[in-house]
């Protein structure tokens, strides 16, 4: 094991430790849902603090109104996950969990996705897309014991997708 990734998994035990950044402005939301989409978009979101905490709690920049959770190590996110969540339906979906090469199998994407659970207590996990070939190990594995397991299930009517 090298010294990277005992440091990935560390930070895997520090999954608790998560900084947010509240995230869009509000007059952008309104203006993306009254001219339903075409307006008010911005890409890669450079105006998004930058947190200091190892795990950070941001606005996702590929999906309107969905927020990603990333590690960061040495200065680049070692993991991060696109998540979002209806209280109203007591669901939550997760999509494109990444992992940097040098630290897959440190734990990052378990102790990530379990954060999110603790946080969100009750809910049932799933994703929208099926699950590719080389993934399913995945899946099944960070699913077990997960209500929802972690399969495909399509947004509720409360969340709309753009």
């Amino acid at each position: 094991m090298t010294i990277d990734q005992r440091a990935a998994r560390q930070l895997a035990g520090r999954a608790n430790e998560v900084g947010r950044a509240l995230g869009r402005e509000r007059w952008l939301d309104v203006l993306q849902r009254v001219s339903r989409g075409r307006f008010g978009r911005r890409r890669g979101w450079a105006n998004e603090p930058k947190l200091d905490t190892p795990w950070q709690d941001t606005v996702s920049g590929e999906r309107h109104g969905w927020r990603e959770r990333a590690a960061n190590l040495n200065g680049e996110a070692a993991f991060s996950v696109d998540y979002q969540v209806c209280q109203d339906c007591q669901l939550g979906w997760v999509e494109q969990p990444y992992t940097l090469p040098e630290y897959q199998r440190c734990g990052l994407a378990s102790a990530g996705l379990a954060a999110l659970r603790i946080e969100n207590s009750g809910l049932s996990w799933h994703t929208l897309g099926g699950h590719l070939r080389d993934s399913k190990g995945f899946w099944a594995a960070v699913g077990a014991d997960v209500p929802g397991r972690y399969q495909q299930r399509g947004l509720c009517a409360h969340i709309t997708a753009w």
